[in-house]
């Protein structure tokens, strides 16, 4: 009864009080740190099996057949091997691995907290923008995240080859799950360079034929920034960043363009029905009133002659 008289009682425009936005924060905070908990725990039981999921690929590009299990029970080889530095290491490794992951697979939990908390206050046009931008963002995210899973192992293979002839590189276990990270946040965060220029073009802030002027800077830009931003120094990893980026670009400029097209033609048509026309809030002086006033007065009021001895109609 209690809970059903407070949804009676909220504002069907998402409006309360402070504390009750301050309570309602902290139980959906709660809420989702209890869901990263609880993942967390259960990764700690297969956090070797993350691991190996990173660190095979790399292996086998730089000529290792074993795994990281495998590996870990060698003493020497004629590849490049994955080591632990430090007491504590496995430890903290163990932790900070379960916890990424614990995150990871926890996202669409506190994702939907997070929307929970904040969609009572936007409108229902500003919601449907929302779920496209959220429906468009995590594919991108994900396939940037895929393109820097596949070119790890190509990457290394090049960065392993300044290596002396006949030694062993011994490869931090600690430092390369950073780079993996790393590179991952790099190249999702980068596939959302598009997304980005279509939400400032729909909010009127950057039109598509400027987006299209900038193509030539745009593509020196986002070459510089791959090459900066993958740690190899090979072109084909540099180019598997930086040429989808490429295609992401000319897709939203054109994009952008057609929009900014709609618009014209939607302005050029004039207001809908159902839609108010602009005013003209501009003051004029106080003559040009007085001007206006007797230019609209009434032909009988405007003549000077008496009308039965009145001057006036009545």
């Amino acid at each position: 009864m209690l809970k059903s008289a407070r949804k009676e009682e909220m504002d069907p425009e998402g409006r309360m009080p402070l504390a009750d936005h301050l309570r309602e924060l902290r139980n959906r905070l709660a809420k989702a740190m209890l869901a990263i908990v609880v993942v967390t725990i259960v990764a700690a039981f297969f956090y070797k099996n993350i691991i190996e999921f990173f660190t095979n690929p790399i292996l086998h590009a730089v000529g290792c057949d074993s795994s990281f299990t495998e590996l870990a029970q060698k003493r020497s080889g004629t590849c490049a091997r994955i080591v632990l530095n430090g007491l504590l290491t496995p430890f903290t490794l163990a932790l900070k691995v379960s916890l990424m992951a614990g995150v990871i697979f926890a996202s669409p939990v506190w994702l939907y907290q997070l929307w929970a908390f904040v969609a009572p206050g936007l409108h229902k046009h500003e919601r449907k923008y929302a779920y496209v931008f959220v429906g468009t963002g995590v594919p991108l995210f994900l396939g940037g995240a895929f393109f820097a899973y596949k070119t790890l192992p190509t990457m290394a293979k090049v960065l392993l080859q300044f290596s002396p002839a006949d030694l062993d590189n011994q490869l931090p276990l600690d430092d390369l799950l950073d780079l993996i990270v790393r590179m991952v946040l790099v190249f999702g965060l980068s596939f959302e360079l598009p997304l980005l220029l279509v939400m400032l073009n729909l909010t009127g802030v950057l039109t598509g034929k400027r987006m299209f002027g900038w193509w030539r800077g745009m593509i020196m830009g986002i070459t510089v920034f791959a090459a900066v931003a993958t740690p190899s120094t090979d072109p084909l990893t540099m180019l598997a960043l930086a040429g989808p980026i490429w295609v992401l670009y000319f897709c939203a400029t054109a994009f952008s363009l057609l929009n900014d097209r709609r618009k014209s033609r939607r302005d050029a048509l004039g207001p809908a029905d159902d839609e108010a026309s602009d005013l003209d809030l501009t003051p004029e002086p106080v003559g040009e009133v007085e001007t206006v006033t007797a230019s609209r007065s009434l032909p009988e009021q405007s003549t000077t002659e008496r009308v039965n001895g009145y001057d006036d109609v009545t």
